[in-house]
């Protein structure tokens, strides 16, 4: 028998004093208009917070308050209860130890809810556990994977058409996004997980025995294993009618792109498919267009940075650079540029490959090679189209640097990236790609080079000293004492998947050319130019921005460390390579939600 209030719960709340007659009389009303649980009515209305009435129910009902970020979930368990059930109940399966199961429910005195509980669970003996809704609900997002729900469509569509048989177009269902085709559903429930969990890519790579399926998360692979690998080419062969690719080809590269709904989210897919030595791998970039343009402030940019970055921004002419490795937010850095300064006095113009993000006024151009629509071609176009404001997807080659070097002397602004690794290597390759010195010196204004590091998941980090090998390589990024300070490491919790990690974080260095590095580059001295760049007072690297971040217990200096490949010593006796000092306790754990059916 379940537990049960002996009075109403407004009546026990007047008697325990804390509610008065008035404000039950006015909740009361309240709750009858909105439709809403007394309990709830009482949070919104601000009589009572979501602690107080749960420390209340907890003490009269006699059931314990857990915290779900720090309790151990079993993922079997988790199992008794669909999802869909689970989410309207406001219940979570936590432990099944055969005798009985652990319920976690945000209001115990519902016995409504109880009541269908009682009957999922198909006469089964259970306990009742008290939790905050919000934990609930982010614990449904994260311990609901579709694990089940992706095996069976695998089999089933292995069963359809047979292990060695292949696929052909007029296999698959071609209803569109509403088809009942299994495909369909099999793909819908990986870009569903995706979504849920907040990954940036999805891979899809064949294998000789299995299907692989990896999912990028805080820029880290998460990988999944199929063991139906005949129906990889079902997979690939959707996509690309998806993505309206050719589907007869399947020896050379393509890339496309379309648009889904998924959760409620409009996401942007781009894809890009390679022949492999099992059939063709697929990695699709999964762009959320309902997030909107982001602000410096929301990627990570720290104050004083945003105040100098945006004075170059407002500069009538020259070439911003924003540069970095695969992954590292250029793109987004470079939108939220735009946004800014997308005014209607401005006449803006992109040429990118392809267009990630939909900008209104903007006059946005996606290159097509196919066509001999490239960067080269469109930008000497868009210079005859009266711009202000230029934005070159990448600097990928000679001529399409030249003319973006060219149309920032000529009084426009451009905005470009370039892959590199930080600031000062990035002025040099412009060097390296042909341009002349003098013509860098007078066209180039600033570079920015940034990474994402991951953010220390706040629930379960910890803080220590560092270790003999880390305090090494700490002398080595600063002159400042650090052996007294303390700094944090990632441990692993229920919230963050057991990695220590939960989002990234923008980490950057600003270059501002100044008298001393233009005068080096009319020279070609690219020595002259490093030395000039890494004296400047405004200056500071990679390194120190992210150890400023592991200083406040944003990051751990493992994340730090990644940063920088290799470090000497300074008294010659070592050189030692930055994994051989790091400690490697913090490494990532294994995912106990995540997908494998081997």
């Amino acid at each position: 028998m379940q537990p049960k209030l002996k009075k109403r719960l407004g009546d026990l709340l007047v008697e325990e004093g804390l509610l008065t007659e008035v404000q039950l009389l006015n909740a009361l009303k309240e709750q009858r208009s909105l439709g809403l649980k007394l309990g709830t009515t009482l949070i919104h209305l601000g009589y009572l917070s979501e602690d107080q009435i749960l420390t209340f129910l907890s003490r009269q009902l006699n059931i314990p308050i857990v915290d779900l970020v720090k309790v151990k979930i079993d993922p079997n368990a988790i199992q008794l209860l669909p999802e869909v059930h689970a989410r309207r109940l406001r219940a979570l399966a936590i432990a099944d130890d055969g005798e009985k199961v652990t319920l976690v429910v945000s209001d115990p005195a519902d016995l409504q809810s109880l009541d269908v509980l009682a009957e999922l669970l198909k006469g089964r003996n259970f306990e009742l556990k008290i939790a905050k809704e919000d934990q609930l609900i982010e614990s449904f997002d994260r311990v609901y994977r579709r694990t089940q729900e992706i095996a069976s469509f695998a089999v089933k569509l292995s069963a359809e058409h047979g292990e060695s048989s292949g696929f052909d177009a007029s296999s698959v269902d071609l209803g569109g996004e509403g088809s009942d085709a299994t495909v369909m559903k099999l793909l819908h429930s990986l870009f569903e997980d995706a979504v849920q969990v907040g990954a940036s890519d999805i891979h899809i790579e064949p294998d000789e025995k299995v299907l692989r399926i990896r999912q990028r998360v805080d820029g880290v692979l998460q990988e999944t294993l199929i063991p139906e690998s005949g129906i990889a080419s079902a997979l690939v062969l959707r996509i690309k009618l998806m993505a309206q690719l050719n589907i007869s080809e399947k020896r050379l590269p393509q890339d496309g792109r379309f648009n889904l709904k998924v959760k409620g989210r409009s996401v942007d897919i781009r894809v890009s498919t390679m022949p492999i030595q099992a059939g063709e791998s697929v990695v699709m970039r999964l762009l959320d267009q309902s997030a909107g343009i982001l602000s410096f402030e929301q990627i990570g940019i720290p104050k004083h940075l945003q105040e100098r970055i945006t004075l170059q921004l407002k500069r009538p002419n020259g070439l911003i650079l924003v540069t970095g490795p695969t992954g590292s937010g250029k793109t987004t850095t470079l939108y939220s540029a735009l946004n800014m300064l997308n005014e209607p006095g401005n006449k803006i113009i992109t040429v990118e490959d392809p267009v990630e993000y939909r900008l209104s006024r903007v006059n946005q151009v996606q290159v097509n090679s196919k066509i001999g629509l490239e960067f080269s071609t469109v930008l000497r176009t868009a210079l005859r189209q009266d711009p202000d404001i230029l934005l070159v997807g990448e600097m990928r080659d000679k001529e399409t640097m030249e003319i973006g070097l060219r149309g920032a002397l000529t009084g426009h602004l451009v905005l470009s990236t370039l892959h590199t690794n930080d600031a000062i290597s990035s002025t040099l390759r412009l060097l390296d790609m042909g341009a002349p010195g003098y013509l860098v010196a007078s066209a180039l204004r600033a570079v920015v080079a940034q990474r994402l590091i991951r953010r220390l998941c706040n629930d379960c980090k910890t803080d220590g000293a560092p270790t003999i090998g880390q305090q090494i390589l700490l002398d080595q990024i600063t002159t400042e004492e650090t052996s007294k300070l303390t700094f944090h490491s990632a441990q692993g919790c229920q919230r963050c998947q057991h990695t220590g990690y939960k989002g990234r974080i923008g980490v950057f260095e600003l270059l501002e050319l100044d008298e001393a590095m233009v005068s080096a580059l009319r020279l070609d001295d690219t020595e002259g130019f490093s030395i000039a760049a890494k004296k400047s007072k405004l200056f500071q690297p990679l390194a120190l921005s992210a150890l400023d971040y592991a200083q406040q217990g944003i990051t751990s200096l493992e994340e730090v460390f990644k940063l920088v490949d290799r470090f000497e010593i300074s008294d010659k006796k070592y050189d030692i390579p930055v994994a051989d000092v790091v400690s490697s306790s913090t490494t990532d754990k294994k995912d106990p939600y995540s997908l494998d059916f081997e």
